[in-house]
């Protein structure tokens, strides 16, 4: 059976109108770099990227090629630490947001 409306349509539009769930998308793309999975981390910041600020405008905000950024975020990228932290710093400004990271055991 097929999809009636593409995943990336469905995360844009709620993105959209719902900030809690911008700032749950961008808090779990951060979780899952802090447990080491990259994978996962990639493709959560990029589905924000695309549902949120778009690649042209975090390109303006990180002073990098908005193409290297797809690249970077991409199941194949392999991004530095400086770029990813870049990435995240412009994501939380732009939301208006700091995140922060608390110790559980």
């Amino acid at each position: 059976m097929a999809l009636t409306r593409s995943f990336k349509d469905t995360v844009k539009e709620r993105a959209i109108r719902d900030r809690a769930f911008r700032v749950g998308l961008l808090e779990e793309a951060v979780a899952a770099l802090l447990r080491d999975d990259l994978e996962t981390g990639k493709i959560l910041l990029r589905d924000y990227v695309n549902a949120t600020v778009g690649f042209e405008q975090l390109a303006v905000a990180t002073h990098k090629n908005p193409k290297s950024l797809m690249r970077m975020l991409s199941v194949e990228g392999n991004p530095r630490a400086d770029n990813l932290f870049s990435v995240i710093a412009a994501l939380q400004k732009s939301e208006g947001i700091a995140l922060g990271v608390h110790a559980s055991s």
